[in-house]
């Protein structure tokens, strides 16, 4: 038998973020690439507070030009822990730096966890493909009250943990230890889960090379990203020492966009609930093969090339956009 041939029909996803300056290109990135059909966004609470991290979506998709595509506010605070948020590394708005547009999009008057059950309920089991970026707490929720999305999910796509590295602690991730109990419903449920974690994401690196390709471009969401990449760049050099800063979020999209792009492993993962230094850790489980049943997959190796080549390319497909900035 020869090797399967790829689908041609354009990947349907949730987008559920916190924008967030990598969140934003993750936007940008499934609404410019034609092998992805965003079917909604919604956010919860995570970089910043959940009505700023609303605010900044909002006005990417004004940026963007997106239309016809619900966006919808979700949780406001976590399942169980104490809001804790990102301004040293996203500042005050959550995604400073360019000035923000006003936004051209209503938001849906439903509940993210809502729209995210009606979408997935109203669309044939194994087609939607769930990609949070930011905590969990929305998709948690929304296994807990509809149970029945888990198995008509395709898979979810995450980016969050790493299975050798932490930035918000000595071993955990941001998005996992916010709300590690979201986490770990989301990891315990049996639908395929894809872990695009540290490990993975401190390899997409923007580069002075790679933002000098996005500025090439000359549009104003390509200018948009320039700024974006500009202030990211200055707030992961003072909170955690990189030269150019990793762009987590759309890491997740391009591996749903095309998975030969990122190189997976299967392997058993489970959320640290308990442990007073360990709290939030991603804990994989590499002493021996992955079991039958094995429902979990972890991302260990980029191509930053063709990577930046999908984010390059949908912002030249979105090309130019009027809005209108305050």
């Amino acid at each position: 038998m020869g090797a399967p041939i790829a689908s041609t029909e354009p990947r349907k996803i949730i987008l559920d973020c916190d924008p967030g300056h990598d969140d934003a290109v993750a936007i940008l990135l499934a609404h410019g690439s034609p092998a992805i059909e965003l079917l909604a966004v919604t956010t919860v609470v995570g970089n910043q507070t959940l009505e700023k991290v609303t605010q900044n979506a909002l006005a990417v998709g004004t940026i963007a030009g997106i239309t016809g595509v619900p966006f919808a506010a979700g949780c406001a605070r976590p399942l169980v822990r104490t809001i804790e948020n990102a301004p040293d590394i996203h500042g005050e708005s959550g995604m400073d730096g360019p000035v923000q547009p006003e936004s051209a999009i209503e938001l849906d008057p439903r509940h993210a966890v809502d729209l995210i059950i009606d979408t997935v309920m109203a669309h044939d089991p194994g087609t939607i493909t769930l990609v949070p970026t930011g905590g969990l707490t929305n998709i948690a929720m929304a296994a807990r009250k509809e149970p029945r999305i888990v198995e008509r999910v395709k898979e979810v796509v995450l980016m969050g943990g790493g299975y050798h590295v932490g930035n918000w602690s000595a071993v955990a991730e941001f998005n996992i230890i916010i709300d590690p109990e979201a986490a770990h419903i989301v990891f315990n449920e049996k639908w395929p889960v894809v872990m695009v974690g540290l490990d993975l994401t401190h390899q997409a690196l923007a580069t002075d090379e790679v933002v000098k390709k996005i500025e090439e471009i000359g549009t104003g969401p390509a200018k948009f990203v320039r700024e974006l990449m500009d202030f990211f760049q200055a707030t992961y050099k003072d909170a955690q020492g990189f030269d150019f800063p990793p762009v987590h979020d759309p890491c997740a999209v391009a591996y749903v966009i095309d998975p030969s792009i990122v190189t997976t492993r299967k392997v058993p993962v489970n959320i640290e609930l308990a442990g007073t230094l360990t709290l939030g850790m991603t804990v994989a489980d590499f002493r021996a093969p992955a079991p039958a049943d094995c429902h979990t997959s972890v991302a260990v190796d980029l191509d930053h090339e063709r990577f930046w080549d999908l984010v390059t390319d949908a912002l030249v497909r979105i090309g130019e956009v009027k809005v209108l900035v305050p």
